[in-house]
């Protein structure tokens, strides 16, 4: 994975508090919002996301850069692609 140093988060979507399926289809609305080769911030509460956003990314075809658990939350750094 790229390390954040290397880019710049240029939007952020707060998910805290939402359960599934609401932090994935919140994430779905906000990367239409940002242009092609943007990073986007998610933060969440939600355990599931470890596995609902990787999925997400993987069959987007976005670029998951970061995804690490800081104390009760779960940050993921997303690079939006062309697809």
């Amino acid at each position: 994975m790229t390390k954040p140093q290397d880019y710049v988060v240029e939007a952020t979507l707060d998910a805290e508090g939402l359960l599934c399926p609401e932090p994935v289809m919140m994430l779905h609305n906000k990367i239409r919002d940002i242009e092609e080769g943007q990073v986007l911030e998610v933060k969440a509460t939600d355990p599931s996301t470890q596995r609902d956003i990787p999925k997400f990314c993987e069959f987007l075809g976005h670029e998951l850069l970061l995804s690490e658990e800081r104390g009760d939350f779960f940050y993921y750094h997303i690079r939006k692609s062309s697809a």
